[in-house]
């Protein structure tokens, strides 16, 4: 087999299994950032391994039984300085079953809700709570997540190494959280897999309007969570990734240019993941304890969804449920989402008054979303001069390709109007 070979199959094994991988070997060690280490030296290990011998029947076994043999020796290493590794390398045999002694099917699901619990632990820093989730959690590769949030390569290799030093500073204990804990520190879960499907699905930088990639992979870890930790807004949080990413096929056309929500054709939206997603909404539903913040995003896109045509869409209930969202998880981007709600059920005009307030407050600075909107109700109100002005605005602040050139294009429209 050749090196290239064995690299691939290295990193299918990796993806498909990272978070069992590390989630065992830090199950066994009882120190989850050894266990990275571990399992990142198995890696390397079967690279070599598997160019010359094939691979394995049972790839994700190789690996842990490596990754225990690379532990024992780590222990040993370490017991004639640390009483905590002497005790660990007691009576330990190489000769032990490897991949029975981790691959515990008992043990498997708490070891991944473990591994979510601690890669998005609140003493990390966002941007560390993402890279180690993408890395240890999904498997993916430090220049994967460097291309997939435009920062450097060096960049992400530093967050994790900053948050696996964070953790072992703040001795995180590589368990499930009591029952009592578990729905404050599932946020912290939830707000990461939010934040890496927000930038699929809305890139910020770049060349693309979407990296379907990333909110495929937040998808993935979401259906995963939900198994492993079934509650509500877990079932929200997967029902708006599903019924968002539904539109995806739609929200291009031919040449790769944006096509707005009002202007997608509707028929080639994808009707399972729509299916999947209403699903999942029904459970939170269900659950009788009132929606969350994602499961009242959810019931904005449901509201999308199920419109035949755009003139169709419920508009008025989506107010509502923006005016829910507002007073449940008050921000300048959910106002802005409202007032195009409003503008959508009561006219630009109205909308407009409600951005205006808005751009006066300056709470969204520097971003080019207020201007977008702005543009829009003005050309609508058939100010266009005006508008012109606030979509020049808008394309000054904005960095994504995909996102300038409809707006130049906006502008040329605006101008040969004018004309």
């Amino acid at each position: 087999m050749s090196s290239n070979e064995a690299r691939a199959a290295v990193e299918a094994v990796w993806r498909s299994e990272s978070a069992r991988i590390v989630g065992a070997l830090a199950r066994y060690t009882g120190d989850f950032t050894l266990a990275e280490d571990l399992a990142q030296e198995a890696l390397a290990e079967a690279l070599v391994s598997w160019s010359v011998n094939g691979i394995p029947a049972e790839p994700a076994g190789w690996l842990l039984t490596a990754g225990r043999r690379r532990a024992i020796d780590s222990f040993r290493r370490r017991a004639v300085r640390d009483e905590k590794y002497a005790l660990l390398a007691r009576d330990l045999s190489e000769e032990e079953p490897g991949m029975d002694v981790l691959f515990n099917p008992d043990a498997i699901d708490d070891d991944v809700l473990a591994l979510m619990f601690v890669s998005c632990h609140p003493v990390l820093s966002k941007e560390s709570r993402i890279a180690l989730t993408l890395r240890v959690v999904g498997g993916m590769g430090t220049e994967e997540i460097a291309k997939s949030f435009l920062v450097p390569v060096p960049t992400v290799q530093a967050r994790i190494t900053r948050a696996k030093k964070t953790l072992m500073a703040a001795h995180v204990p590589f368990v499930v959280p009591e029952k009592t804990d578990i729905p404050e520190r599932l946020g912290s879960v939830l707000q990461v897999l939010y934040l890496i499907f927000s930038e699929g699905a809305f890139a910020s930088g770049g060349d693309s309007w979407m990296r379907t990639e990333l909110a495929s992979e937040a998808r993935r870890l979401g259906r995963v969570l939900v198994r492993l930790a079934p509650e509500p807004e877990v079932f929200g949080l997967v029902a708006l990734m599903e019924l968002t990413s539904a539109r995806f096929p739609a929200r291009l056309d031919a040449a790769g240019q944006p096509v707005l929500l009002e202007d997608q054709d509707r028929r080639r939206w994808d009707q399972s993941a729509i299916r999947r997603g209403r699903a999942a909404l029904s459970t939170a539903v269900a659950a009788g304890r009132g929606l969350g913040a994602y499961g009242l995003q959810a019931s904005i896109a449901e509201c999308h969804a199920v419109a035949r045509a755009a003139e169709d869409t419920d508009w008025q209930r989506i107010v509502i449920l923006y005016e829910a969202l507002g007073r449940l998880v008050p921000s300048p981007v959910i106002e802005l989402n409202h007032a195009v709600a409003v503008a959508m059920a009561a006219g630009p005009a109205v909308g407009l008054h409600l951005v205006e307030a808005l751009a006066e407050r300056g709470e969204l600075h520097g971003s080019h979303l207020v201007q977008t909107v702005r543009g829009e109700l003005l050309a609508r109100l058939g100010r266009l001069v005006e508008a012109k002005a606030a979509l020049v605005e808008a394309l000054s602040l904005c960095s994504n390709a995909a996102e300038r050139s409809a707006l130049e294009r906006k502008i040329a429209e605006l101008a040969d109007q004018q004309s």
